[in-house]
């Protein structure tokens, strides 16, 4: 009796995962077959509104695994500088609530369940660091934006933490892309003042991963 709840735990919990996985993978082909030049027309017509579809579209592409980068520069491209970088924030911050949500519903517990194992102590780790680690993980290109979001749902780090070090860690990234969009679709509008703060924004975010990753080498 006793080992047929955990393996009705363990089917459940496999069955949750494949379903995540097939809503991905109906979101990434509906997101493929999208009307992309009708929605940038859409976009343009609506003006400062712009912003809140941008915001909802790239949301949804972020949760499909497309390249945060892609979505900033795109929001610059369309929006210019101030309102992309904001479309493109909150697609961010959107796109990062719904995977660590996803993520929970269908796999939280999944590291801890590793009693002993590799899996169990990078679970205590992440709890551990809390925002350090969410802001570190951000910082590096390691894995596509929703993906880490989905990752991090299984985790026992908590919601506050998870979405306070996604906000820090992609606020100077996304500011410098939306700025590089905006700034080739409108050349003439731009001196070389204008990348200042994209640089500093880069020099910032390359500071905070050095000296976490020299002090990760310390405490070790």
């Amino acid at each position: 009796m006793g080992s047929a709840l955990p393996r009705r735990s363990r089917r459940a919990r496999i069955l949750r995962v494949a379903g995540l996985a097939a809503a991905i993978a109906v979101l990434g082909t509906a997101a493929a077959t999208l009307p992309l030049h009708e929605i940038q027309d859409a976009a343009r017509a609506l003006g400062w509104g712009a912003g809140f579809v941008m915001a909802g579209v790239g949301a949804l592409l972020l949760a499909v695994l497309v390249p945060r980068t892609a979505i900033s520069l795109a929001s610059g491209a369309l929006l210019g500088p101030a309102i992309g970088f904001g479309a493109a924030l909150t697609a961010a911050m959107l796109a990062a609530t719904a995977t660590y949500l996803a993520g929970r519903w269908a796999g939280h517990g999944l590291l801890a369940a590793r009693a002993g194992g590799r899996l169990h102590r990078l679970d205590g780790w992440l709890c551990k660091r809390g925002f350090s680690a969410v802001l570190l993980v951000r910082l590096l290109p390691l894995a596509p934006f929703g993906l880490v979001g989905y990752a991090y749902g299984t985790t026992s780090v908590s919601r506050r933490h998870y979405l306070l070090g996604t906000l820090v860690a992609a606020i100077p990234s996304t500011f410098s892309y939306t700025i590089l969009g905006a700034a080739v679709m409108t050349p003439g509008e731009f001196t070389p003042l204008t990348f200042v703060p994209a640089v500093c924004g880069i020099i910032l975010t390359s500071t905070i991963v050095y000296r976490w990753r020299r002090a990760s080498r310390t405490v070790a």
